[in-house]
C-alpha cells in the first residue's frame, strides 16, 4: 500500500470515529431537548449556570460561560453563568485545606441558589471533584447536567445527576471535540425555547440581550 493511500485511510479512519461519537449523541436528541427545556425555565425564573471541570474541562467551563454570559450572536439574550475553575486561588486554597476532590462542591456550597444549574464536565465521567460537585448542587435542590466521554464513568450513575450527554468515545481528542459541539448546542436550543411563544410560560426575570 503506498503511502497516500495508507494516509487517506488514515484521515478517512479519524474523521469516522468523531462521526460515530456525534451520531450517537445526536441520536440522544430527546434527553438533549428536555435538558435545554430545563435550563431555559431555570433562566426565565432568574437562575444562574454554574459550570465546572478539571484541565481540558475546566478549560471547557470557562468557554461555556463566556458563550452564555456574551453571547456571540448579537441580539441573542446574554444569561448568568460562571466557571468555578476560573479562580485559580480559591481552587488552590481549597484543594490544599480540604482535598482537590471538594474544590467545587465547596465553591457551589457558598455561590448556589436552588433555581441555579450545575453542569460538570469530565472527558470520561471518572474526576472526583466533578462528582462531589454535582453531589452537592443535587442536595442543594440545583438542576444538573453533566458531559462525559466514554462509557459516562460513576458520573453517569449517580443519581445526583438528572441529564447525563456522553461523548461515546475512548479518544480524548475526539470526546473534546464533541463536547464542544455539545454545548453550543446546549446554548443554541436554550435559546430556541426562549424565543418560541407559550414554551416556558410567564414573563423573564432576566430579560437582558447583548
Amino acid at each position: 500500500m503506498s503511502v497516500t493511500s495508507t494516509m487517506q485511510l488514515a484521515v478517512g479512519e479519524a474523521f469516522d470515529r468523531r462521526d460515530r461519537a456525534g451520531r450517537a449523541l445526536a441520536d440522544d436528541s430527546e434527553r438533549i431537548a428536555r435538558a435545554c427545556h430545563a435550563m431555559a425555565a431555570r433562566f426565565r425564573l432568574g437562575g444562574k449556570l454554574i459550570v465546572f471541570g478539571n484541565g481540558g474541562g475546566g478549560a471547557d467551563a470557562a468557554h461555556i460561560a463566556v458563550e452564555f454570559m456574551h453571547p456571540v450572536i448579537m441580539g441573542k439574550r446574554a444569561l448568568p453563568a460562571l466557571a468555578l475553575s476560573n479562580d485559580a486561588a480559591t481552587v488552590t486554597g481549597v484543594g490544599n485545606r480540604q482535598g482537590l476532590a471538594e474544590t467545587f462542591a465547596h465553591q457551589l456550597h457558598r455561590w448556589a441558589d436552588p433555581a441555579d444549574m450545575a453542569l460538570g464536565v469530565s472527558r470520561d465521567g471518572r474526576c472526583a471533584s466533578v462528582l462531589r460537585g454535582l453531589e452537592m448542587a443535587k442536595t442543594l435542590g440545583l438542576f444538573t447536567l453533566a458531559l462525559t466521554g466514554g462509557d459516562g464513568g460513576p458520573v453517569a450513575l449517580s443519581p445526583a445527576v438528572d441529564h447525563v450527554l456522553i461523548a461515546a468515545s475512548d479518544d480524548p481528542a475526539v470526546v473534546k471535540e464533541i463536547h464542544v459541539t455539545t454545548y453550543h448546542v446546549l446554548w443554541e436550543l436554550v435559546h430556541v425555547f426562549f424565543e418560541l411563544p407559550g414554551s416556558l410560560g410567564g414573563e423573564p426575570a432576566n430579560g437582558v440581550t447583548a
